[in-house]
């Protein structure tokens, strides 16, 4: 939704391509195929979904092919990596989130990883009202990080590593609960990347229906948990979309329904985690 909405107030033109039903990440056949449509796109906006990576040398492939700028949204995927290299090299750009619900966080803010010294300058000056001291060059605005932002965000650096191995110890116990003959066939989770180093920044699973869904979201909330529809619904779906971005992706649209994200912290206990998943076994 972030994503989305920077671009329409920009005056941008979105144009939607369907998703890989596995690993709920951009299809590159659909992008092939909405490129086809729209040979006029000025570049591609692929974003690491919960920190699981995208297909990046098919992606980049087809940008270079095409001419297009790549800027990955990898809001989701601090600290996640992929044959040893972080999601943030990929790419012409890449934009990363640290707002207060994201692994890694300054409370509000983010960062945008480019790739080159004159990307880096002319970001530089943009963020900081389009001058340098007395020389004004271009239009800007203020978006620089506070230092109160950035002290908090180096408070919470050097537990990153500790704060992904306890989660992966509860995505861990999840699965173990989840996975069982119970659940066989009436959930299953996104498919990770090959390669990929996870931060375990969420913990989708996704049901057989929407119906199934909402019955477990209801059972949880009786109980005070607070599990989220994320991403719902699909952007696709939006009422204020201009007319051309108006189309149909239908697994986007179909497991936009489906997916629910449970409860994912460091201090979420192992009894907590099996009243969860006990709760959602008994609504299936």
């Amino acid at each position: 939704m972030a994503t989305l909405s920077a671009l329409l107030w920009e005056g941008c033109t979105p144009v939607f391509a369907d998703i890989d039903p596995d690993t709920l990440c951009l299809a590159p056949e659909a992008v092939e195929e909405a490129l086809d449509v729209h040979p006029d796109v000025a570049g591609l906006l692929p974003v690491h979904v919960y920190g699981n990576a995208c297909d990046v040398n098919r992606l980049e492939r087809l940008c270079i092919e095409r001419g297009l700028t790549c800027m990955y949204d990898a809001a989701h995927a601090f600290g996640s990596t992929l044959n040893g290299h972080t999601l943030l090299e990929f790419g012409n750009y890449a934009a990363c989130s640290f707002h207060a619900t994201k692994l890694f966080h300054t409370v509000e803010g983010g960062c945008l990883v480019t790739h080159s010294i004159e990307d880096q300058r002319r970001v530089e000056l943009l963020r900081a009202f389009g001058h340098i001291g007395d020389e004004h060059l271009t239009l800007g605005i203020n978006a620089k990080m506070s230092e109160l932002h950035a002290a908090m965000g180096l408070c919470l650096l050097p537990l990153l590593a500790e704060n992904i191995r306890l989660r992966e110890e509860i995505c861990t116990r999840y699965d173990a609960l989840l996975t069982s003959t119970a659940a066989r066939g009436r959930l299953r989770r996104p498919r990770l990347a090959s390669g990929l180093s996870y931060n375990y920044a969420y913990y989708p699973i996704i049901f057989e229906d929407e119906t199934q869904l909402l019955r477990v979201k209801t059972a949880l909330e009786a109980k005070h948990i607070h599990p989220r529809r994320y991403f719902y619904p699909a952007l696709t779906e939006l009422s204020y979309l201009p007319p051309v971005s108006r189309v149909r992706c239908p697994q986007a649209e179909d497991l936009a329904r489906r997916v629910l994200c449970l409860p994912l912290y460091a201090e979420l206990t192992p009894e907590q985690v099996e009243n969860i998943s006990d709760i959602v076994l008994r609504q299936l």
